[in-house]
């Protein structure tokens, strides 16, 4: 009896062991290169795959989008700089059966195609164009590495370059570049907004003068018709000014020249002619009075000769008290005054 469940419990084991290595489940991004009695017979999968066991073995494979560092990598470019790089290979498996049995293991395989293609496309590049053209480099390295696993079933989608170590030397002299570069930005930014202050400024100087000029022009528009008004009045009133009302004002201009500190005056022609008439007719005032008192004194004989107190002689002369011929008396120079 003891036996019978031995040996119940020996195939019950074998049985679980056998349903182990016999099913297989597949996910929907993988496949199974199925190899029976070490021949290839196609994939399976995805799903629930059934195999004989010690007959059949598989190789797991997965079409997801995998990537691959490269470590870093000396080379030297077209005009002899020695760089240091590393990069990313993104790859995807795109026959199975075919990256089983075209290469033994793809990552070792594709690190080598990488370092040596590597040291080709950057031998054919200058430094500058390294470190510059990046894109450029990168679908260069992708191209050609993907004509190289094309034929192992696998597809080089993109080549990414991480880092690129220059030269210490190259550094420095890069560091220098930049200081420069951002010192010339700098300066030609500064010119640009000097530039741009000094046209602004120039415009409102401009719109300033503008403004400023025809203000001046309405201001003597207005002055000019205002004075024409003036003038216009002036004229008016000038035609009811008599003789009289001129030799008073300038008189009196005559007064404020007499009051003012200056030693030299510019007279009009005008005013010399009315100060000569202003003269004339006071001294016809004076001659006025003189007359009028010979005339109380005593009468003009029959040649027009005065009398002994002051008549006028025969030649027009006067007596002793009168004007001779070269003058006037002392006591005749004074002017007379005018009876109310």
């Amino acid at each position: 009896m003891i036996g019978f469940y031995v040996a119940l419990g020996v195939a019950l084991l074998l049985l679980v062991l056998l349903v182990r290595f016999s099913v297989k489940i597949v996910r929907e991004y993988q496949r199974l290169v199925l190899f029976r009695l070490g021949r290839c017979v196609g994939t399976r999968g995805p799903g629930l795959v059934l195999i004989i066991p010690v007959v059949d073995r598989v190789v797991w494979v997965d079409l997801r989008e995998l990537y691959l560092e490269i470590p870093r990598q000396t080379a030297i470019t077209e005009d002899n700089a020695n760089i240091a790089m590393d990069f990313i290979i993104f790859y995807r498996v795109m026959d199975a059966v075919v990256s089983v049995l075209r290469v033994q293991y793809f990552a070792g395989a594709a690190q080598n195609i990488a370092a040596t293609t590597l040291r080709s496309v950057v031998g054919d590049m200058s430094l500058d164009d390294v470190l510059s053209k990046r894109e450029q480099m990168n679908e260069t390295l992708r191209s050609k590495l993907d004509e190289i696993t094309e034929r192992w079933g696998v597809k080089v989608t993109n080549v990414e370059v991480r880092e690129i170590i220059p030269p210490n030397t190259v550094q420095e002299a890069m560091t220098r570049q930049m200081s420069a570069e951002r010192t010339r930005r700098a300066v030609v930014t500064e010119a640009q907004g000097s530039k741009q202050a000094a046209i602004t400024v120039a415009e409102g100087q401009k719109q300033a003068l503008i403004l400023t000029a025809e203000g001046e022009r309405q201001a003597a528009i207005l002055r000019a018709e205002g004075l024409s008004v003036a003038l216009g009045k002036i004229f008016t009133v000038a035609r009811t000014v008599d003789a009289n009302t001129m030799t008073l004002q300038y008189l009196d201009t005559l007064k404020q020249v007499g009051s003012s500190p200056s030693t030299k005056f510019v007279v009009p022609l005008e005013f010399a002619s009315l100060v000569q008439g202003v003269a004339g007719s006071t001294t016809r005032s004076f001659a006025a009075s003189d007359d009028g008192s010979a005339g109380a004194d005593g009468s003009a004989g029959e040649d027009g000769s005065a009398g002994e107190d002051g008549s006028a002689g025969e030649d027009g002369g006067v007596s002793e008290h009168g004007v001779s011929e070269h003058g006037v008396s002392p006591d005749r120079a004074r002017p007379a005054q005018v009876a109310d």
